[in-house]
């Protein structure tokens, strides 16, 4: 009987079916894989939850952190709108990212496909991103012209030692509205960036360095924001889309307070190979990043297929709060 007793304990959450039709909204939807009982809906819609909760806290300081492919796509679109809709309060990326957003303010990138030939893409003068074709005219001279000016004009104003959030918002106030950049410095949002020198702005600035040997980029003045943000903060949150760098520097940051109070993070990769990107948020408890009791879960899917539906519900007329 005992036995018995322990494993009724475990079974309170019965399995239910989903009831989908002509009326059913995102939150109807969202209701249901929550109670759906596997697999990863679960997970996707425990995620919005902990996401809604976290933006409509007010005394919670909120880290978007992303990597750079998804800026290639029609993600820029979704991740420029929470900066627009001033759903976050601090963003942490990779050089790349800053690139696309530059590239694809002026330019197009096109479709393409996993498959194609890359020996012929070579020969038209055409990058191949993913599925995402990236004409060499429409990134890496048209990025040099576009950041050398930028660069320009800091150090005509007085500029000598520069943290990456201030290179960003400088970047992001010569963009136009399309540039998740232009939001976050229009927003005052601080766009940190601790590979800067990963990428195609990252490559002018050391260009530039060799013609201004006075200029320079004082990485340490991003610690110091970053400090100066996580002690500020009541409660933190962050949600995370990808891994690497930014995923890191995220939690990382946040241990100094105690662990994030909220986390979601959407990620591809395996928690088998021992990876930062595969591992869940759940480990970082164990290193102080995230709080013991957090509201915290991890999403294992493609950002691009998942994240509109995640941002179609927190925008949803019912649980509109921005």
């Amino acid at each position: 009987m005992a036995g018995k007793k322990k494993i009724d304990e475990l079974l309170h959450d019965a399995v239910k079916d989903h009831s989908i039709d002509e009326k059913s909204d995102f939150d109807s939807i969202f209701a249901g894989m929550s109670a759906s009982g596997g697999f990863e809906s679960r997970n996707l819609a425990d995620g919005v939850d902990i996401l809604r909760s976290m933006i409509g806290d007010e005394k919670c300081t909120n880290f978007l952190s992303f990597v750079a492919a998804p800026i290639s796509t029609g993600l820029r679109g979704i991740i420029r709108d929470m900066l627009k809709n001033k759903m976050f309060q601090v963003v942490i990326t990779t050089c790349g990212a800053l690139d696309h957003d530059v590239a694809r303010t002026y330019d197009k990138y096109y479709s393409g496909d996993f498959r194609m030939d890359d020996r012929k893409l070579m020969n038209k003068n055409i990058h191949r991103l993913g599925n995402v074709l990236v004409p060499m005219t429409s990134y890496g001279p048209l990025i040099e012209e576009k950041v050398q000016e930028c660069l320009g004009d800091m150090y005509k104003a007085g500029h000598r030692e520069v943290s990456s959030y201030e290179i960003t918002d400088y970047i992001g106030s010569t963009l136009d509205e399309t540039s998740f950049l232009y939001w976050a410095h229009k927003n005052k949002i601080p766009v940190i960036v601790p590979g800067i020198v990963d990428g195609a702005v990252g490559s002018q600035i050391w260009l530039f360095n060799q013609q201004h040997r006075d200029f320079k980029i004082d990485i340490l003045k991003d610690q110091t924001k970053l400090s100066d943000t996580v002690f500020d903060a009541k409660r933190s949150g962050a949600f995370m889309i990808g891994g690497g760098i930014s995923k890191h520097h995220t939690l990382w940051w946040n241990q100094y307070r105690g662990g994030l109070d909220y986390a979601v993070y959407i990620t591809t990769a395996p928690e088998w190979d021992g990876s930062l990107s595969g591992a869940l948020v759940a480990e970082a408890i164990s290193w102080g990043k995230v709080t013991k009791k957090a509201r915290q879960t991890t999403i294992h899917g493609e950002a691009t297929t998942i994240l509109p539906f995640i941002y179609a519900a927190l925008v949803s007329k019912k649980n509109n709060s921005f």
